[in-house]
């Protein structure tokens, strides 16, 4: 009997402490989920009366240029900063996980781009594209570089791409340190032996056995990389021409200020599948590389 009643207790416990947090990620999260996807089929422009107009928000959709420029430009940050970060990542892992001096003071300087907050970071490397950057260009006497990378259509989301990879960088590359030293050094003495160096050990023996944290590493990236909002509102706010609008930002701007709430209400739910379905594919393709491996 004093068993059963401990038994109670500890469930009791575990209640006690999982309701709360169920509840506000209910408040804070499920609730105001559905209310977009309530109000994803109204005309509502964030205040007053509104209509319902059934799916004529996500017909719009799909004929408003403005939308399927924002997709275009965030898939093409996504995809190319995804990959910048982790080809850099990998590599300073490799660095930082060799035998090589003050190591652990390395690893620290290399993670205070990713404590810094977005917005901070972002107005920053505002100022050095817009004064400091073309300073030097100009003193230098080269033309491209003489005139802010911000104010040029063709230049402005690779400065965002900047900025996206260097504070992104740092966690990714902490996660492949933790992936290399989960390799034992069995394998490399083993690999050693059957004359294994350089790119055919990295290739044939540390990259198949860190290759799920590299899932981790493309899905979270890919994932937040197509949420983009904080380096483009310090950045450019979407310009010049638009540009730079990525999702996020355009879901933000004329949801909130533009009297589209509905509209972007819809434009959300459709980004919500989309990242969703993006996520799936990822993990289910390089679930079946780390099988075949």
């Amino acid at each position: 009997m004093k068993k059963k009643h401990t038994m109670g207790n500890r469930q009791g416990t575990f209640l006690a402490i999982t309701i709360p947090v169920l509840l506000l990620f209910f408040c804070f999260n499920t609730l105001p989920l559905l209310r977009g996807f309530y109000y994803s089929f109204t005309n509502f422009k964030g205040y007053g009366s509104y209509d319902f107009v059934g799916l004529r928000n996500y017909i719009d959709l799909f004929s408003d240029s403005r939308v399927g420029g924002s997709y275009l430009f965030t898939f093409k940050f996504a995809i190319v900063s995804t990959i910048i970060v982790n080809v850099i990542s990998l590599i300073l892992a490799l660095g930082l996980n060799s035998k090589i001096k003050a190591k652990s003071a390395l690893r620290a300087i290399y993670f205070i781009p990713n404590i810094l907050g977005g917005l901070v970071v972002g107005y920053i490397f505002s100022f050095f594209f817009t004064y400091i950057l073309p300073a030097v260009g100009q003193a230098a006497g080269i033309e491209w570089l003489s005139s802010s990378m911000l104010s040029n259509e063709r230049t402005a989301w690779l400065a965002i791409v900047v900025v996206g990879c260097w504070q992104s960088i740092a966690m990714n590359t902490i996660i492949y340190i933790s992936g290399l030293q989960t390799v034992p050094e069995d394998v490399y003495e083993a690999g050693a032996i059957d004359g294994a160096s350089g790119w055919v050990r990295f290739k044939s023996l540390t990259f198949p056995l860190i290759i799920p944290f590299f899932t981790i590493n493309m899905v979270l990236c890919m994932k937040n990389f197509l949420m983009v909002f904080d380096q483009i509102m310090a950045l450019t706010k979407g310009g010049p021409s638009q540009s730079t609008e990525s999702i996020s930002y355009l879901i933000y701007q004329n949801g909130m200020s533009g009297g589209q709430f509905g509209f972007q209400s819809a434009n959300a739910v459709i980004f919500f599948i989309v990242i969703v379905a993006i996520s799936v594919f990822q993990m289910t393709v390089l679930n079946k590389k780390e099988e075949q491996l």
